[in-house]
């Protein structure tokens, strides 16, 4: 992967990017996101946000090797400390667990005014993103799911407005995704078999174990989640 050839998991984040947006990547590591933004004529200027050393220098190598630093800049802090209220159009954040997103969201709120669009890619736990843009007034307007590399990613993409918009039966798609359920494509269907095998042992389990208090809410969750998940996959 480099400034000219993403990941798929990176190429469907960027192909979500509004032409001339100006863009902040949060947690950017080599920035090829934004250098590859630019270089297809996505954006019209961009942030690269590193919280650690060593990937901002790698951002700002890159930065500097394509010449670009007119345009893009790699800024340390953490998470959306990198930019000011009405810096940036877009946000784009890929590649760590849903929580982590959220918090970064959530402890950057007041840096959101601006923003047009966030383009999301949590490893796992988008459910806990989908809550957090539905507190927060942001209406999901698309989610796609693939697989590479056999891990398999969701990308969810939210604009300020009606957060209720695509809900229809809420608990079912905030776990699984309101687009991503309608459409049920092959790699939806193995996600969500592999999740209903592993909550099925897990349940096992905790069924020989000793009954707690823990234990008991504990089987209630998955027996739910089970029960909206093999209702999704009929």
């Amino acid at each position: 992967m480099n400034e000219e050839k993403l990941s798929k998991r990176l190429e469907t984040v960027a192909s979500y990017i509004p032409k001339g947006a100006i863009l902040a990547d949060i947690g950017s590591d080599h920035a090829y996101l934004p250098c590859y933004a630019f270089l297809n004529g996505m954006i019209q200027s961009g942030i690269a946000g590193e919280v650690a050393e060593g990937p901002l220098q790698s951002a700002k190598k890159q930065i500097s090797k394509n010449q670009l630093d007119r345009v893009l800049e790699a800024r340390k802090g953490d998470g959306l400390e990198v930019i000011e209220p009405n810096e940036v159009t877009c946000i784009t954040i890929a590649g760590m667990g849903g929580s982590l997103i959220r918090s970064i969201l959530d402890n950057g709120k007041s840096k959101l005014p601006g923003v047009e669009r966030l383009i999301l890619q949590p490893n796992i736990g988008a459910y806990t993103i989908r809550e957090w843009l539905i507190e927060h007034d942001w209406e999901l307007i698309a989610e796609e799911i693939l697989e590479e590399d056999k891990k398999i990613y969701e990308v969810l993409v939210a604009e300020k407005g009606n957060p209720q918009k695509p809900y229809k039966n809420k608990e079912q798609e905030l776990l699984l995704g309101p687009f991503l359920v309608k459409e049920k494509n092959p790699i939806f269907i193995k996600k969500w078999n592999h999740e209903l095998n592993h909550w099925e042992r897990i349940l096992e389990q905790l069924s020989v174990a000793g009954e707690t208090t823990e234990n008991h809410l504990r089987k209630e969750e998955l027996k739910q989640k089970i029960k909206i998940v093999k209702e999704a996959l009929k």
